[in-house]
């Protein structure tokens, strides 16, 4: 029999605070009571069943600033029967991974009526999260006070009175024990050791973790290239020429190690239990606009919006300045090139010391205005996606990554291409190269942690002085916490992270076989980027809403074409090199066509050998099925 909310008591006097909600300070009354109702009252009736009460009470408002904020928890009843609503995957005491029910909650391992460990504290904030999403208009047809902020059937509240401004954020709080437990075994001490995956995931969730666990394994799939580059570069330094064996490994290493790490994403999200959660069916994102209708699919009323608007948006807006922002791109690099030349000729008629520093001037200068350059687009590519406005958020993603992968990929990597394939300069490729990397990994960790740890910490000594001059009678720590919180900076996902891996990447596996160091710079830079991302998640930002993943997803596809590219890149500069030319001095063309077969043998065998060992998982049936040995792999680092 399916246990219902309405036949359980799910009421508790005090409970523990999940997640804040705060209100725009000038909100009406009846506006904050209509609210807390929807929130509190049962799910029968149109509500949310949670628990739900103001930071301050009244003469705390009186004593301190007013603020709106609100705290937002459940009962331990009221969680699990929101993970079951949700669809969690758990693991059952026959060691089978289900989607758990409250109903068989006994069958589950690790449960008990008295455990309140069984979920994490990164699940039951996304529960009070999905229900808090799912509080849908009923028969109001506006919000209370605000005539202005009309709702209809089947309308999500809180994604209404976040676009109408009524509320402000919703954001999760820190558990500060539980997050002081993580840091001692994550970041505190600077030691080579490997990263508490598991920990990171009941704390923030899959998302997070699996970017964490992709740039552990990044790392290490970096240290053979590391260790062959090292002599490499010892040895034969100006030697440029040398470079066919290091391409040969290189061009195999890229594609190996991508679908050795499918595999240990695999065994991760099994063990997690997202591999097999069902995919629950995406509603429209907050900022899609149209008439409102009825959706074929769904039967609900909400906006509609005609495909072929969206499609004239994109071909006769969006790609022109696409095209005109990569115009101008290439535009920047032909001015570089002048620069070099000027260099290269200042140095050529003086000869002196400060002439041979000089030639890497153009290239720190070029690397900084690519940082720049991709930063700035970034923000028009976040505009023209949003105003393109796609109904779903994975839409809307896919879209905006698509834009700034080409223009990153054109900004930073069509210099090197020109240098290689046109120029045929085997010095200036590597000086660009080794200028770009360091250069712009030097400015990712100043801009991106350094930074807003400096601001943070600026910001918690004011609110810390603050909090010690109240002479009210309350709970300063948990009003401090909140305070301290809202204020952070919100973390808006892992693209940036992604992408400075992907950038990353390129830099190592298309060009690096001229400069062997890249992948040793690379690696130094993650065993820092793995502290100061640790760091930025636990002290700079605001606590992320978890959400359950089951891979990397888009990014996956993009490291892959990255990956051929690369292949295609590596066997053209093996072709050009004099050691490859000189075994066909007579026919160019023979070389031509040995060098396509070869290129075309390497990516064929690779996405066979990637393709065929997942063949026989593609149903839900067999995934839940996956073998002991893979079972047994899922430990704390499936991939080593």
């Amino acid at each position: 029999m399916k246990v219902t909310l309405s036949a359980l008591d799910t009421h508790e006097s005090s409970f523990t605070p999940l997640v804040v909600i705060e209100l725009a300070q000038d909100v009406k009354e009846e506006t904050k009571e209509w609210l807390k109702n929807r929130i509190i009252a049962k799910k029968k009736d149109g509500g949310a069943q949670l628990l739900f009460r103001p930071l301050l009470n009244k003469y705390e408002k009186e004593t301190l600033e007013n603020q709106n904020l609100y705290l937002v928890g459940a009962s331990q009843i009221r969680l699990l029967l929101g993970a079951e609503a949700v669809g969690l995957v758990k693991e059952c005491s026959d060691n089978t991974m289900r989607a758990f029910t409250y109903g068989t909650r006994h069958n589950f391992k690790d449960f008990d009526d008295d455990n309140d460990d069984f979920l994490s504290m990164a699940e039951r904030q996304f529960i009070i999260k999905h229900e808090l999403e799912n509080l849908r208009a009923r028969d109001e047809t506006m919000i209370p006070g605000y005539p202005q902020a009309k709702l209809y059937p089947g309308k999500s509240l809180l994604r209404r009175l976040l676009t109408s401004g009524i509320v402000v954020q919703v954001f999760p709080l820190h558990d500060n024990e539980a997050l002081k437990k993580l840091e001692d075994t994550w970041y505190t001490r600077f030691t080579l050791k490997f990263q508490p995956i598991d920990r990171i995931r009941g704390y923030f969730g899959e998302t997070i973790a699996l970017y964490f666990g992709f740039l552990e394994y990044f790392t290490f799939a970096l240290i053979p290239m590391a260790i062959i580059g090292l002599p490499y570069y010892l040895f034969a330094w100006e030697d440029y020429d040398k470079y066919v064996i290091f391409a040969s490994f290189n061009l195999i290493w890229s594609t190996v190690i991508l679908e050795v790490w499918k595999r240990g994403c695999a065994s991760m999200t099994y063990r997690w239990g997202t591999l097999v959660m069902k995919r629950k069916f995406e509603e429209p994102r907050p900022g899609y606009h149209g008439v409102l209708g009825i959706n074929a699919v769904t039967g609900r009323e909400e906006p509609l919006y005609p495909s072929y608007k969206r499609q004239l948006r994109i071909y006769l807006v969006s790609l022109p300045f696409v095209c005109l922002c990569l115009y101008f791109s290439l535009f920047v690099m032909m001015i570089y090139f002048d620069m070099e030349a000027w260099a290269l000729g200042l140095h050529e008629d003086s000869g002196s010391e400060w002439t041979s520093i000089l030639l890497y001037v153009p290239s720190i200068i070029y690397a900084i205005v690519i940082e720049i350059m991709n930063r700035l687009y970034r923000y028009a590519a976040e505009f023209l996606t949003s105003w393109e406005n796609h109904r779903l958020e994975s839409a809307y993603q896919n879209h905006l990554i698509l834009k700034v992968l080409v223009f990153n990929f054109l900004n930073c990597f069509a210099s090197l291409f020109y240098i290689a394939f046109v120029l045929r300069d085997m010095k200036l490729l590597r000086q660009s190269l080794a200028t770009l990397l360091i250069t712009s990994q030097i400015l990712n960790q100043i801009v991106e942690s350094l930074l807003p740890y400096w601001l943070q910490k600026k910001h918690h000594v004011r609110v810390k002085k603050k909090v010690e001059a109240l002479k009210a009678d309350i709970d300063a720590t948990l009003y401090e916490q909140v305070v301290l919180e809202k204020e952070m900076g919100t973390y808006l996902g892992t693209f940036d992270d992604y992408l400075e891996l992907f950038l990353q990447f390129g830099y190592v596996s298309l060009f690096s076989c001229v400069y062997p160091l890249a992948a040793a710079f690379a690696v130094l830079n993650n065993l820092t980027e793995v502290n100061s991302d640790a760091l930025k998640m636990c002290r700079v930002f605001k606590r992320p809403f978890s959400e359950p993943s089951a891979s990397i997803g888009v990014w996956q596809l993009a490291f892959e074409t990255m990956s051929v590219i690369s292949v295609v890149t590596n066997c053209a500069l093996i072709g050009m090199s004099p050691q490859v030319n000189a075994l066909f001095p007579e026919s160019k063309t023979d070389l031509i066509l040995i060098v396509v077969a070869v290129e075309e043998l390497i990516i064929r065998s690779f996405q066979l050998w990637g393709w065929l060992p997942l063949k026989n998982h593609e149903t839900h049936k067999e995934l839940t099925r996956i073998p002991a040995s893979i079972k047994k792999s899922c430990e704390e680092k499936p991939f080593l």
